[in-house]
């Protein structure tokens, strides 16, 4: 089955899809490997991963394509990749489209921010005219190639214009093609809940964004009102510069990392992670006889 058909399959199932952020190749496998069912490739991550900056539409649309490609190669479970605003107007959208797909993501996020965007739950958001997004999703699905790769629309009027707006949004980009409708940084369980009492026919999406401005609900509370998907696009990352950051301070301060071993993984747990084992094998199986 194509990844694009699993996803589609996934975000049919009762069942919440969960797909945390993946920055890097390394974190992607991680996320697959703890058994996840997708990955959710962050371009607030990936901008502080590339580029050591904040999300504010620094990454070009070719270094997302890039680091997509890289981390669809290594990983077996569908990859959603942020897309940002199309990194132009419909015709830049219809570019990008054809770039993730041949990249060989599943599914593309695309947002109605004025460009250059910023992460959807900082302030100073600005947002397109609704007119104008919605030729950016049409363009987007008459220039797939593969019906199940999955257009996710997303909106950002709920903090400057209200809920409203963004609900009317999501309705108009349903209707525009959207496969999926993101409404991001809603306030409050009430206005989770009416999200998903309001889009109706239409996968709905959460973004559990650790300290922003939405509740942070369990999966389970999650898939109750209503949502498909819930991506969790920067946990991994905090969790990482969290421990790099500790790790380094007690090397400076303590002049030692012994203190570190117990949060570490172990050496040999880690090159089973990169996949050591399978390139042993792989050794063995076209090593030359009689050659040491």
């Amino acid at each position: 089955m194509e990844k694009t058909e699993r996803l589609k399959n996934l975000l049919k199932d009762k069942k919440i899809l969960i797909a945390p952020g993946a920055y890097d190749v390394l974190s992607a496998k991680i996320i697959e490997k703890t058994g996840f069912g997708a990955v959710y490739m962050t371009g607030y991550g990936t901008s502080a991963s590339v580029l050591g900056q904040p999300d504010v539409g620094l990454l070009t649309m070719n270094e997302m394509v890039k680091r997509a490609n890289d981390i669809v190669n290594a990983v077996n479970v569908p990859v959603i990749a942020d897309a940002d605003t199309g990194y132009g107007n419909p015709l830049n959208t219809r570019r990008t489209v054809i770039e993730y797909e041949k990249a060989g993501v599943a599914g593309i996020q695309l947002e109605d921010q004025v460009f250059p965007k910023k992460c959807g739950h900082m302030l100073g958001r600005k947002i397109i005219p609704i007119e104008h997004m919605v030729q950016k999703i049409k363009a987007a699905v008459d220039v797939r190639r593969d019906n199940d790769f999955v257009i996710i629309a997303r909106t950002d009027a709920r903090t400057n214009y209200g809920l409203e707006e963004a609900l009317l949004r999501g309705k108009i980009y349903q209707e525009a093609g959207a496969d999926v409708l993101f409404i991001e940084s809603p306030e409050s369980i009430d206005e989770m809940k009416m999200i998903n009492e309001t889009l109706k026919g239409v996968p709905t999406l959460a973004n559990m964004l650790e300290g922003g401005r939405t509740p942070n609900l369990t999966t389970e509370e999650l898939e109750k009102l209503g949502f498909a998907i819930a991506i969790y696009c920067t946990g991994p990352l905090y969790i990482a510069a969290k421990a790099v950051k500790d790790y380094l301070q007690e090397l400076k301060t303590k002049k030692t990392t012994a203190g570190k071993y117990s949060d570490m993984i172990p050496f040999e747990e880690f090159n089973e992670l990169i996949g050591l084992s399978e390139y042993r094998n792989l050794e063995e199986k076209y090593k030359v006889k009689g050659i040491i």
